[in-house]
């Protein structure tokens, strides 16, 4: 009985550090995670959790994160993101050259962002090259979640905005293989 007892003992003291590791491919998402995907012009909101899914329809996971940005344009090439903004295409002109230099009203609502990363490989967006970034620009959120969405007869995965502002609006956020394209969605029943 003895010898049992030392032996399991042994063997849990030698697995002890195998799950303090963690693992390897795990990748935390802070400010510096940010700065070092995106540059530093880029600033991690923290009270807006980081959601994951599969936003390019690959089966490989994705992931979109609230930020906030002094000027997006600026590390695109160096950084290989593409910046866009759905949400003034839908209304008409979508050109984020001129759409980032539009004043937002609201000082708290001034430069944020969302950043999108599609995942390659098994590792999803944790992987050293992703398969692309994306900021997503003017977009008024107050909180993102994702979810399935029926867009024709296909089911994709979108990213839900709660909007900023009196009205209590949501909207979609939702990849058609090429860019962003931004739905309204209404406003709540209240």
């Amino acid at each position: 009985m003895r010898k049992v007892f030392l032996l399991l003992a042994f063997s849990l003291a030698l697995l002890i550090p195998a799950f303090g590791q963690g693992s390897p491919g795990a990748r935390k998402i802070d400010n510096e995670f940010v700065q070092q995907q995106f540059g530093n012009q880029f600033t991690l909101l923290p009270e807006i959790v980081p959601v994951f899914g599969d936003l390019d329809g690959d089966g490989v996971e994705d992931v979109a994160i609230a930020a906030r940005c002094k000027n997006p344009m600026l590390d695109q090439a160096e950084r290989n993101y593409t910046v866009m903004d759905p949400y003034y295409d839908f209304f008409g002109y979508g050109d984020p050259r001129m759409t980032t230099t539009f004043s937002e009203g609201d000082p708290t609502h001034r430069g944020l962002v969302v950043l999108i990363i599609h995942g390659a490989g098994p590792e999803g967006w944790r992987s050293a090259t992703p398969k692309a970034k994306y900021v997503i620009v003017n977009l008024p959120y107050r909180t993102l979640s994702v979810r399935k969405m029926k867009l024709r007869k296909k089911t994709i995965e979108a990213i839900y905005v709660e909007e900023a502002g009196e009205m209590g609006e949501s909207s979609a956020v939702f990849f058609d293989g090429r860019k962003f394209r931004y739905v309204p969605m209404g406003g709540d029943m209240q």
